[in-house]
């Protein structure tokens, strides 16, 4: 365990406040820009100010709108003492002056930062020490620490003078504040009674019963702040469990600051539990005998769930700001740019957007409909509004990124096992399925016992708006996860990549290896995203671990064996639905967006530490640096909407990619110089603009982006090349309208 104490930070907020109010210069417009004069104009001839690993981001699209008002930029973070692991920036968010916040957040690190035996200090910028609480969670490989949870009660910061702390090495443990047993926080007030009421009948659950009769769950245990959880179906005035409704209790506690968060979740989730179906009812939520929450006819989908916060005390009032180039250099988050100031516009809309979708079965700032095709800002590694909050760390982002991330429950895909207490697991049910015959492919061979889901009673019973879509789900819950330490955004990771686990037939996944294969080229992308970062930050003694990273592995397995690893795999680097069917070009093609998804998970779960996401992106890799690149083939196109791989559906795929460009572009263009002026005339281009709506933040050039950085980090000179020659783009977007795409390779320097 860690120890606890304090030391000093300084940081200038001066300079980070100057580089905020700087104006990117512009490129030329026009085709045939030198890569090194894009740098220069973009980034200066000096650059020290910007980070070294985020030098060859797009720069603004050439018919550039009117400029916008920016929120702060993390290009300039803030200068920590030598020896700090990471500066923090406290906020005044309206909270009462004077008073002491009961501050918790999550922290992650790179390999080797910190070790489990090191302590920690926290430190303000004026000298002043404060005792840390640190809860470990999950190590490295090499057993240095991955992710803890930090809290401390820092002052109150004055308005407009933001609160300036950081982390550092070394210490004492603090002492313990006051009683922290659960019966003083309860004797505190905060004790918590949820009621609903179906057609007349009451079912309620009261924490202080349940802490007392359960044996709750520690999530946080030490000197400053404890947690504990209970889960439990809530009880009929005849004392009976309803069958379907549960509620979860989170009560965090503060005794030396005598305040308590209570964290409540009302579920509809047994996996198991017949007759599965929507509920309605009224809603009444009391606190230390006060009425905090209210709603009436509130429709609870089937396997989903919300979730509300209390405080008691009244909710703190601030806002943390963390270092987003620790965070990014932590590898546990792509490398976004950090140059890029987020368009004010564009995050006061999704703001409101988040705002007007908020209450419970909502979907926040999340499309309802999954299967929703077309570009939309929460398709990517991260949201949108996730990578801004990453970037920007504006209060705005931090709410509709958190406040979506609650909303994620909304969906019907959340199953719970009534045995243990977690989110099923393909370890304890290898055949469990939504559809089915529970007599054929979802009876468990070795039990004989069938483990389809019930269904519902009618198909009315269950409907909802909400549709979740493997191919089109958002990564919502593990950015809060990372930056909260809320359990209840790990157990949406958790639901989440399970659920991808579990989507296709038994058969088809091969029961419990959980394959994706079978799956669209973008289902198996973003199920392997969150499948990824599941297996990354769970903590290490959870018992859902393991089981997540078998369900990884043995599809990291497949894809060794099929393509990294098989002599006969084709050359160009393309990854198919089945290692035979396409379902473009009338089979004969495939959409390269879909596969650059691909290779831009393949390409995060190598940072995170998956050694055989190593060598599948060193295969993978190839097919985007060979469209920009590769002989025979001209980068103006290599963002095409679909491409030709193929004769014929049964015949072999082409050896390189110029027989793919030759196949795929038509008798106007074939015979022209590659990004010469009558190319672009033929294909309705300015010069040097790549087809695929190049200006967009969502357009073809804009998906493929992050496959490139992954591509010019994995293969050396040759993914640096096709790079150099991406970056060499007239035409690029503002990904200040949104940065989900906006990945630059790890490896440029200065």
């Amino acid at each position: 365990m860690f120890a606890f104490c304090t030391a000093a930070l300084l940081i200038s907020l001066a300079a980070c406040a100057s580089a905020a109010a700087q104006e990117p210069a512009q490129l030329p417009s026009g085709g045939g820009l030198d890569a090194s004069r894009v740098l220069e104009l973009r980034y200066g001839k000096d650059a020290g100010a910007a980070p070294d690993t985020a030098r060859a981001a797009a720069p603004a699209k050439e018919a550039r709108k009117a400029p916008a008002p920016a929120t702060q930029s993390a290009s300039a973070p803030p200068q920590a003492i030598p020896g700090a692991l990471a500066p923090l920036v406290l906020e005044d968010h309206g909270g009462k002056a004077g008073s002491s916040v009961p501050l918790t957040f999550g922290q992650v690190f790179r390999p080797g930062a910190l070790r489990p035996s090191d302590t920690l200090q926290l430190a303000l910028a004026d000298g002043r020490r404060l005792p840390l609480q640190a809860d470990l969670k999950a190590l490295h490989p090499d057993g240095s620490v991955r992710h803890v949870i930090l809290s401390a009660a820092p002052p109150q910061p004055a308005p407009g003078k933001p609160l300036v702390f950081g982390l550092v090495k070394g210490g004492a443990a603090p002492a313990r504040q006051g009683d922290a047993g659960f019966a003083d926080a309860l004797r505190s007030g905060a004790d918590t009674t949820v009621q609903l009421t179906i057609d007349g009948q009451r079912y309620s659950a009261q924490l202080g019963q349940l802490l007392a009769r359960a044996k709750p769950a520690l999530w946080l245990d030490g000197p400053l702040v404890r947690e504990w959880q209970v889960l439990a179906p809530l009880s009929g005035p005849d004392g009976k469990p309803h069958p379907h409704l549960a509620a979860q209790f989170a009560l965090r506690w503060y005794p030396g600051l005598e305040r308590a968060r209570i964290d409540l979740t009302v579920e509809n989730n047994w996996a198991y539990a017949p007759s599965p179906q929507n509920f309605r009812y009224d809603v009444r939520v009391n606190v230390g005998g006060r009425e905090v929450y209210a709603q009436e006819g509130l429709t609870h989908f089937h396997h989903a769930r919300w979730r509300k916060l209390f405080w008691l005390g009244g909710e703190p009032g601030v806002h943390l700001r963390h270092d987003t180039a620790q965070l990014i250099d932590s590898l546990a988050l792509p490398n976004y740019d950090r140059t890029i100031r987020i368009d004010e516009r564009a995050l006061s809309r999704l703001h409101e957007r988040w705002r007007a979708n908020s209450e419970p079965m909502q979907p926040g700032a999340a499309v309802r409909s999954m299967p929703t095709t077309g570009g939309r800002p929460d398709i990517g590694l991260l949201p949108g509004w996730a990578t801004m909050y990453l970037l920007g760390m504006d209060r705005r982002a931090a709410e509709l990124t958190l406040g979506t991330a609650t909303l994620s429950g909304s969906w019907s895909m959340h199953y719970r096992d009534a045995r243990t207490g977690l989110p099923v697991s393909l370890a304890d049910y290898p055949y469990m399925a939504r559809a089915g015959t529970p007599s054929g492919d979802a009876r468990n061979r070795a039990t004989g016992k069938n483990e389809q889901f019930p269904p519902c009673p009618s198909a009315s019973a269950c409907e909802t708006p909400n549709k979740a879509d493997i191919a089109h789900h958002p990564g919502l819950p593990y950015l809060p996860y990372l930056l909260t330490g809320d359990h209840y955004y790990l157990e949406e990771l958790q639901f989440w990549a399970m659920y991808a686990a579990l989507a296709q037939n038994p058969a088809y996944r091969q029961g419990a290896k959980g394959l994706l294969k079978q799956d669209q080229i973008r289902a198996q992308a973003w199920g392997l995203r969150t499948l990824g970062q599941a297996a990354y930050i769970t903590p290490d003694r959870h018992p859902l671990k393991d089981d997540l990273r078998q369900v990884l592995d043995a599809n990291l397995d497949w894809y060794e064996a099929n393509y990294t690893r098989n002599p006969a795999a084709n050359r160009l680097g393309v990854v198919l639905k089945n290692a035979k069917d396409s379902t473009y070009a009338k089979k004969r093609g495939i959409a390269p967006w879909q596969d650059d998804f691909f290779t831009s998970a393949t390409g995060h779960l190598a940072e995170l530490g998956f050694d055989k996401a190593r060598s599948l992106l060193a295969w993978k890799a190839r097919f985007p640096a060979a469209r920009m690149t590769g002989a025979g083939a001209c980068w103006i196109t290599g963002a095409a909407y679909a491409m030709v791989v193929r004769e014929a559906p049964d015949a072999p795929l082409y050896a390189d990619i110029g027989e793919v460009w030759r196949a795929t572009s038509t008798d106007a263009v074939r015979g022209l110089p590659c990004a010469s002026a009558e190319m672009a005339a033929a294909l309705k281009l300015r010069p040097g603009e790549m087809s695929g709506t190049s200006y967009s933040v969502i357009g073809m050039p804009s998906n493929m982006q992050p496959a490139l950085a992954y591509a010019a980090d994995a293969l050396g000179e040759p993914g640096m090349k096709a790079w150099r020659q991406f970056m060499a783009r007239s035409v690029k977007p503002d990904y200040g309208d949104g940065p989900q795409f906006a990945i630059v390779p790890r490896s440029i320097k200065e």
